[in-house]
């Protein structure tokens, strides 16, 4: 077994696909560990804007808290109909490209693209983030954990859908149950209380109110607080990756991750109101997160709070395999249409979209190292992409009803239509409340994004137009070729390149570019061990040029004869047989100079179509 055996598991056939596929148990860690864990983070998002406000600030939580579950619903039902309607995967991609237009789908392509980025760094970085504020020691260490967990998700998203379920799953589950758990716990002792429960650790005082209540302020904690409802359309992007019926499975783990989420915003929103703990300066001495505050005011800092904070811990940490999952299949579907390179659509050797798993860790990381792993500094560019991408596909689910109709359509386009002008106005909310901080990141980069794509599709077009041939195989220019052979001296490798140079065509010139004290020498092996030969069996003889090199180059002396030859010849083909060796190890090949490399390089990058180039072998043994 090697190494890469043992990173990346053994190649699967493609017959195994169907055991790769995903159940409704695996399926929640895989596709929804983004939304799910966006409740550690989205509602003290909503809370932190409301710092200034004081105490007062607490109130507001409860209605920006059910603003987001309600647009949660209205997506939710949303990408349901998408699951029904696209079992092929692809999500807002698919659906804006079907019925609102190429442009449109690549809007939300690239939007969700830049999104999915964003999820796989902010949620290592807040992960990382949340195990400095406990160990404050690790703080100079936060930037290379970060991509220390980046490689780790990255090598078991590489070993295949299936075994990133198994790993995910303990840390994922344990997350949702001991938060459940505290929320429970959290609600019974609010209502047994008359609605004034008693903490078992207070929290913090609120700060005096500094400002006073304004729409602004209300405005930017609720696009604060749909950070919430990030990497809710995942599903919908990988229907493909369940068991059948793969629509009826995705449609089940959807309905779950979303039931989950609202038990988890609705119950943190209300435990918040109920034990009055207002979200402390990130920046700040004696910072605590709103997690830890709810957990330890509900149960203390017992078993519990350790087992629900070390799961939040891990569970933000691992997050970013949301976008492991869906970026891929979001690049594959975008490069069988031709707009990102042909290696998008190829799967590797665990039946995964490996091309699009190594670019999209190299992104992360990018973003990563240029904000050195701090989440507040990324924060501010998420969300912008992920609800431009919720309002192309409600838009194109509308067009997609007015085209097909059917039983109940009229009911569906009012839900979609909802969802839509709710998504939209969302988007230039948080556009607006974040632009300065740095949503303009964002703005600026999905219409780069877009731009490139539409560049690699031209590119594709012109390619593909200039290969199209309509016109039968030409057989009166069925001539051999000229053959033109480097020659350094006389070896078995020589041999071998005269032996398929004759071969090929009995028009063969040999080139020798000489060096000082060689002419002679060349000469005479070539009229001892080719030319005589040659005459004894009465066969064409080839030519021996010597090509003088006053400055020392080998290259470009055989390059410019070939260019020569190929002007003097214009209804012949030029055939350039180059000998070459082949090591056994790859480190040898710092041993040698390497010119036959040199000399295809820049045969391909001067020549024409009336130059061929071929390779003649010769491998050394061990």
């Amino acid at each position: 077994m090697t190494i890469r055996d043992v990173l990346f598991g053994k190649p699967l056939p493609t017959w195994d696909e169907r055991a790769e596929q995903l159940g409704v148990g695996p399926g929640i860690p895989i596709f929804g560990l983004d939304a799910l864990s966006s409740a550690a983070y989205g509602p003290e998002a909503a809370l932190t804007l409301l710092i200034p406000l004081g105490a007062a600030g607490i109130a507001y939580i409860v209605p920006i808290s059910a603003s987001v579950i309600a647009l949660l619903v209205i997506v939710y039902f949303s990408y349901r109909q998408t699951i029904a309607a696209y079992p092929g995967g692809g999500g807002s991609y698919t659906v804006a490209s079907e019925n609102l237009g190429p442009f449109a789908g690549l809007l939300a392509a690239a939007a969700l693209m830049i999104d999915y980025v964003l999820t796989a760094a902010v949620g290592i970085s807040a992960g990382v983030g949340a195990l400095v504020s406990a160990f404050p020691r690790l703080l100079p260490h936060t930037l290379g954990l970060c991509l220390l967990i980046l490689l780790f998700i990255t090598i078991i998203n590489l070993r295949g859908l299936r075994q990133a379920g198994i790993v995910f799953m303990v840390p994922t589950y344990l997350f949702i149950f001991s938060l459940l758990a505290a929320v429970g716990i959290g609600v019974f002792k609010s209502i047994t209380s008359g609605g004034h429960p008693a903490a078992v650790i207070p929290p913090p005082a609120a700060l005096p109110a500094a400002a006073g209540i304004g729409v602004w302020l209300l405005l930017q904690s609720f696009a604060s607080g749909c950070t919430a409802m990030t990497g809710v359309e995942a599903v919908s992007n990988g229907v493909m990756a369940f068991k059948e019926p793969a629509t009826k499975t995705a449609q089940r783990t959807l309905t779950i991750i979303i039931a989950l989420l609202i038990l988890m915003l609705g119950g943190i929103a209300f435990l918040v109101r109920a034990y009055h703990i207002a979200a402390t300066d990130p920046g700040a001495v004696g910072y605590q997160s709103v997690i830890s505050m709810i957990i330890a005011a509900v149960v203390g800092r017992g078993p519990l709070y350790y087992t629900a904070i070390g799961s939040v811990l891990v569970v933000l940490a691992l997050s970013a395999n949301t976008a492991f999952a869906d970026f891929p299949r979001l690049c594959r579907a975008i490069a069988l249409n031709g707009y990102l390179p042909d290696a998008f659509s190829l799967r590797g050797r665990r039946l995964v979209y490996s091309q699009g798993v190594w670019v999209l860790a190299g992104l992360a990381a990018l973003l990563l190292i240029v904000f050195q792993g701090v989440t507040n500094r990324l924060i501010p560019l998420y969300a912008v992409g992920a609800f431009l991408a919720f309002t192309l596909s409600q838009a194109g689910m509308v067009a997609h009803w007015l085209r097909v109709k059917g039983p109940g359509y009229r009911r569906y386009i009012v839900v979609n239509g909802i969802g839509a002008v709710a998504t939209g106005a969302t988007v230039l909310v948080v556009l607006v409340a974040k632009f300065i901080e740095g949503a303009w990141i964002t703005a600026l980069l999905i219409p780069t994004l877009l731009i490139s794509m539409m560049a690699v599709k031209r590119y594709f077009d012109r390619v593909a137009e200039e290969l199209q041939c309509t016109e039968p195989f030409n057989v009166e220019g069925l001539h051999s070729p000229l053959i033109i052979l480097p020659v350094q001296k006389w070896s078995r490798l020589t041999r071998k390149a005269v032996e398929v140079a004759y071969a090929l065509s009995r028009d063969v010139e040999a080139v020798h570019v000489c060096a000082e004290g060689e002419k002679n020498d060349v000469r005479e092996e070539w009229e001892k061990y080719v030319l005589t030969p040659l005459r004894k069996a009465g066969l064409t003889e080839p030519k021996l040029t010597m090509l003088d090199s006053p400055f020392r180059l080998v290259i470009t002396p055989i390059v410019n004869h070939v260019l020569a030859v190929q002007q003097e010849n214009p209804t012949r083909r030029i055939a350039v047989l180059i000998p070459e060796m082949i090591e056994h190890h790859w480190w040898h090949y710092f041993l040698e100079n390497n010119r036959a490399e040199l000399l295809k390089a820049l045969l391909l990058l001067k020549g024409n179509q009336r130059i061929l180039i071929v390779n003649v072998p010769w491998y050394l043994k061990n």
